[in-house]
């Protein structure tokens, strides 16, 4: 039993090593889209922080998972109890407790997977902008910023970028969708005008729409009074 603890520990503390110094490679380094970043901290300097974390897991069981017990008081005990070691149940049931966590993230990260049942969605987004406000010169001036999870993605203006909704201006723009997450957020960024935020009422994992959204404005106090709607589709 105690060299399964054991080994459990190490297995443990290598995975917690090897997981947390990808995942800080990969927060200190920024949002990652497209995923190179992230594969390159878990698989090339991921394997230091689990050698670290494997010795770690070890050297925790044999410092606070084994309880020695000391020699009896009075002589009327047999001298081989003296010294007896035995497992210490709150380490054990800690590590228990952190197994079954673990065996639960794994599951909800390999086998429920975090990425959308309908594959990579197409967000299709409109702005309109208030009577008498004109749109920027050129695309370039225009940035459009969709969070998804931990991530985002620069939305890609339509090749025709803007269109008209009677006399009101209308920015035209899309961008992809992939992960389950109900944290989904648009900005958008014009010039000398401060940046608007919307969030999409989608579930985690949500289903095409068959047309637009109603027209809402930004959330928070919005200056400018552009008005977004959107529509979600399946690339398959």
């Amino acid at each position: 039993m105690s060299f399964l603890l054991g080994l459990l520990s190490g297995l443990i503390g290598m995975l917690a090593g090897w997981s947390g110094l990808a995942a800080l490679v990969v927060m200190l380094s920024g949002p990652d889209r497209e995923g190179g970043t992230a594969m390159g901290a878990f698989f090339n300097i991921g394997p230091v922080g689990g050698l670290i974390g494997f010795v770690a897991g070890v050297w925790l069981f044999m410092r606070f998972g084994i309880v020695r017990e000391g020699a009896p008081s009075t002589g009327a005990e047999l001298p081989s109890r003296a010294n007896r070691t035995r497992v210490s149940y709150p380490f054990a049931v800690t590590l228990l407790l952190l197994t079954s966590g673990l065996a639960y993230w794994g599951w909800y990260e390999f086998i429920r997977s975090p990425y959308l049942t309908q594959g990579f969605m197409t967000l299709q987004l409109q702005f309109r902008l208030p009577p008498g406000m004109s749109l920027p010169p050129d695309k370039a001036n225009v940035r459009i910023e969709v969070e998804e999870g931990n991530g985002y993605a620069i939305a890609g203006l339509n090749p025709g970028w803007h269109g008209h909704d009677g006399d009101r201006q209308v920015i035209l723009a899309s961008a992809s969708l992939m992960y389950k997450t109900r944290h989904r957020v648009v900005n958008l960024t014009l010039p000398d005008a401060p940046t608007e935020t919307w969030r999409l009422d989608l579930p985690s994992d949500p289903d095409p729409m068959p047309g637009y959204s109603p027209w809402r404005l930004a959330g928070g106090t919005s200056q400018t009074k552009i008005e977004m709607n959107y529509r979600l589709t399946a690339d398959r």
